[in-house]
């Protein structure tokens, strides 16, 4: 009696079950995340050792060890890499801010550059340019200044617990401030037009290593605090009403919000609105996760999109360069087209 008593309590069946399935879940995130990973590896590696001048596997980690190579070093250094290097981390940042968007808000149209976040860091950076004359740092801090400026007014606007509201209001306010940057830029001179189109289309082919460190600094500080808060996600799915009741506050989530704000406005801030990067990344990594979410996916399927992007947008055509955005912007407008089409832009995520 005593000995049995003391024998370990065997599973039931049915333990045994959602056990299983946890794992197959498991599994599956962890193919998801590895196979983006091993694609955008390849795509960075296509980015810096191929195109117009090709440099070798081995020649390429000479010149990272220090070794100069005449010609090669200074087009891997100074051009290849550095772009590569920031298409990564500004498609990592779109990514996530938008699969804390569309998951939060339940709606597959709730991204940063759909509701008019980006644009606020667009609007912001051309009036900077044009109307106030400054360039560098300061309109970079402006766009980032904008971004935040238009979060806040949105969800203001929008009124609290505004799901589906704040979509709508987000596009609207959009649709004013592409307004107002089509006006500021008829006042824009020769000069200043040269530098207000890269706020307007978005692209990585102005990288710089200051740019480069400046953005790791950044998300090193806020991709961890997402992670952290990002643990409340799944009960933010399943509605407002069960988050609360599984004890997740409003203020956490607009926390993770405002997070997912500043991720997007650094990644305007160092290469401008490469549109519908956070539109697309998420919906691909939950495709391919069979519905459910993951951020690391998200972030990956974003740097995936501006590498790719850029590698096309730079070789597509002989002699004619494309910033990126011209080319996620073409990849994108189709996708949400479908999605109005398919009616699927109500408070299931896609």
């Amino acid at each position: 009696m005593t000995a049995l008593l003391l024998a370990p309590e065997r599973d039931t069946p049915d333990v045994e079950v959602v056990r299983r399935a946890r794992g197959r879940t498991a599994r599956r995130r962890s193919l998801v995340v590895g196979g983006l990973a091993v694609a955008l590896l390849l795509a960075f590696g296509a980015r810096v050792l191929l195109g117009d001048y090709t440099v070798t596997i081995p020649d390429f980690l000479r010149i990272l060890t220090g070794t100069e190579i005449p010609g090669a070093s200074y087009i891997v250094m100074e051009s290849k890499l550095p772009r590569a290097v920031l298409a990564v981390l500004v498609g990592v940042a779109f990514g996530v801010a938008g699969g804390i968007f569309q998951t939060t808000l339940r709606n597959p149209l709730a991204s940063p550059d759909i509701i008019g976040i980006n644009l606020g860091a667009s609007a912001a950076a051309v009036v900077a340019i044009v109307l106030l004359d400054l360039q560098g740092v300061p309109v970079s801090v402006a766009a980032v200044a904008g971004a935040i400026g238009i979060a806040v007014l949105v969800r203001v606007a929008a009124g609290p617990g505004a799901g589906y509201r704040l979509v709508l209001v987000g596009i609207g306010v959009a649709s004013a401030l592409q307004a107002v940057i089509q006006y500021v830029f008829t006042r824009a001179d020769e000069y200043d037009a040269q530098l207000v189109l890269r706020w307007l289309t978005g692209s990585v082919s102005s990288a710089d290593w200051p740019t480069i460190r400046v953005l790791v600094l950044l998300l090193a500080l806020l991709l961890p605090a997402v992670a952290l808060l990002a643990r409340s996600l799944r009960a933010t799915e399943l509605g407002d009403e069960a988050a609360a009741g599984l004890g997740i506050t409003p203020r956490r989530t607009d926390l993770l919000l405002m997070l997912a704000v500043l991720l997007g406005a650094v990644g305007v801030a160092a290469a401008g609105p490469i549109a519908f990067v956070s539109f697309l990344a998420a919906p691909i990594a939950r495709a391919l996760n069979r519905g459910r979410t993951t951020l690391v996916g998200a972030g990956l399927a974003g740097g995936l999109i501006v590498v790719a992007g850029d590698y096309v947008a730079d070789y597509l055509l002989a002699d004619i360069n494309f910033p990126v955005g011209v080319v996620t912007g073409a990849l994108g407008a189709p996708f949400l087209l479908w999605l109005l089409a398919r009616g699927r832009t109500g408070r299931r995520v896609a």
